[in-house]
């Protein structure tokens, strides 16, 4: 027996040896992967990509065991996916698998219960932390933007998030399919449309992932479609990159959406068509500032799409000035500036619904799903008190 527990002490002084060896080895971050595989550990696979480029991966593992994969990466953003060629995850369905990914004894990415992929998306700012000591993962990211307000701070931003990966129209479908589901209300995997969803209570419909696309449509509930939340129309039309920024482009009904058309977002005095959830097309309200139809989209959603707005006034800054006149919508939203961006009664009003609805686990998450997906984050989700340091109370 003391034999059998000196060859254990000696293993694990070896094996931390090991690991003291490789982090005294790497230079600038040395991240730890720790992956116990279910009953196919066959299936899984994982890869951490820095931007486009694949910096790592792994596969071919045996069930049930488990691995601890060094890693040495330099300074910057990556993402860290792990897969599972059978589309169930590695828990808890055939085993209790489980991945964590840490740093200097910070985990980065950790779970098991996913489906066919999980993605999380990281920063690494030297010495082996991914924040600097900040407590925020994107410190990083948003380091040129440190201590500025005002406009100086959204051109910061704007240098940060501008040319992402424009990826093509028909991508977004994916992008439905693998982050739009529904985790967060009914958790029944459908897709979420911000114009049906029912926040407290059963939905009217459901939409499946990918054979529920329109497609024509007669009737709400017939499919859903690509919501340009920031109407195209505004911005010229199929213009990229801002047609497929998904950061501004919902999964939406396709009988809602063309009730919606490009009008303004607003608050309803007199609806003349209200969806299933409670969405409102209608005169606006008296007070709003503005005096002709808009569209209300219900509480819930509200402050996700003031973010996306905020986002588009940013990350198009360089542009945006030259949309006003495109539209009228577009004029009645937009004041023709690259820095205060919109007409008074909207800018109140986005502000309000940024506030009264603040930033949800569900918004985060697909803003680290669009980080994944086209190279950027809306600063806005990451930072919401990043509205008040440049538009003001």
């Amino acid at each position: 027996m003391k034999k059998i527990i000196l060859i254990g002490v000696v293993l694990f002084a070896q094996l931390c040896a090991a690991n003291v060896s490789f982090a005294a080895t790497c230079s600038t971050n040395s991240l730890i992967l720790t992956i116990q595989t279910d009953d196919y550990g066959s299936e899984t696979s994982w890869e951490v990509v820095q931007g486009n480029t694949q910096i790592d991966s792994g596969s071919g593992y045996s069930s049930n065991q488990s691995y601890s994969i060094d890693l040495c990466l330099n300074n910057g953003n990556y993402t860290f996916t792990i897969y599972d060629s059978y589309d169930d995850g590695i828990c808890c369905s055939y085993g209790n698998g489980n991945y964590n990914l840490t740093s200097g004894g910070q985990t980065l990415a950790s779970g098991g219960n996913f489906r066919s992929s999980e993605s999380t998306s990281f920063s690494l700012n030297g010495g082996g932390s991914s924040d600097g000591g900040s407590g925020d993962t994107y410190e990083g990211y948003y380091s040129s933007a440190s201590g500025l307000t005002g406009y100086p701070l959204k051109t910061a931003l704007y240098n940060i998030i501008r040319g992402h990966s424009s990826r093509s129209y028909n991508s977004l479908w994916t992008f439905y399919s693998s982050y739009e589901q529904d985790n967060y209300y009914e958790n029944d995997g459908s897709i979420i449309d911000i114009y049906s969803e029912r926040p407290y209570s059963s939905d009217p419909y459901r939409f499946t992932p990918g054979s529920d696309q329109c497609g024509t449509y007669r009737n709400e509930g017939d499919c859903y479609n690509r919501e340009h939340s920031f109407p195209r129309g505004w911005f010229g039309g199929a213009v990229s990159p801002m047609n497929t920024d998904v950061h501004h482009i919902f999964p939406t009904d396709g009988k809602v959406n063309s009730y919606r058309s490009s009008y303004p977002y607003g608050e309803v005095g007199r609806a003349s068509y209200t969806s299933e959830n409670g969405s409102k097309l209608g005169s606006a309200a008296s007070g709003l500032g503005y005096s002709g139809t808009v569209f209300e989209p219900i509480d819930e959603f509200k402050g996700d799409l003031a973010r996306a707005y905020f986002y588009m006034a940013t990350r198009y800054q360089n542009v945006i000035s030259g949309w006003e006149n495109n539209t009228s919508y577009g004029n009645a939203v937009l004041d023709g500036t690259s820095n205060h961006v919109f007409e008074n009664w909207a800018l109140d009003m986005l502000k309000d619904w940024h506030n009264m609805d603040p930033v949800s686990d569900k918004e985060r998450d697909r803003n680290d799903a669009a980080y994944q997906f086209q190279g950027n984050r809306n600063p806005f989700v990451d930072h919401p008190e990043f509205v008040t340091r440049i538009w003001g109370n």
